[in-house]
């Protein structure tokens, strides 16, 4: 299954869940507001987007409507007050992604 884990800034949340579940899933970080923001062509070589945060759901909604009616969009709701590698932003990961899936 190919993954496409979606934050804002592409620096802590979905990295890390890129690196925590590269073993499980072919998958990759996106960001929303970053230099490089998620594309089309991103979310249309996943087979499931996975936002950290519902509003990400949203937004991506609004920039790519075509593309993600045709996708399975999950949400973790994980708020951004984490920072990369923190021992509790990867256990809440690995625990709601183990519950999705």
């Amino acid at each position: 299954m190919k993954l496409l884990f979606v934050c804002n800034q592409n620096e802590n949340r979905s990295k890390i869940a890129e690196k925590i579940f590269k073993n499980r899933f072919k998958n990759k970080p996106a960001g929303l507001y970053n230099a490089k923001p998620i594309t089309k062509k991103e979310i249309s070589c996943a087979d499931t987007l996975i936002v950290i945060e519902k509003a990400q759901r949203n937004e991506i909604a609004k920039r790519f409507p075509n593309q993600c009616m045709l996708k399975r969009i999950l949400s973790l709701d994980i708020p951004n007050v984490h920072h990369y590698n923190q021992p509790e932003l990867i256990e809440v990961l690995k625990s709601k992604v183990n519950n999705l899936f």
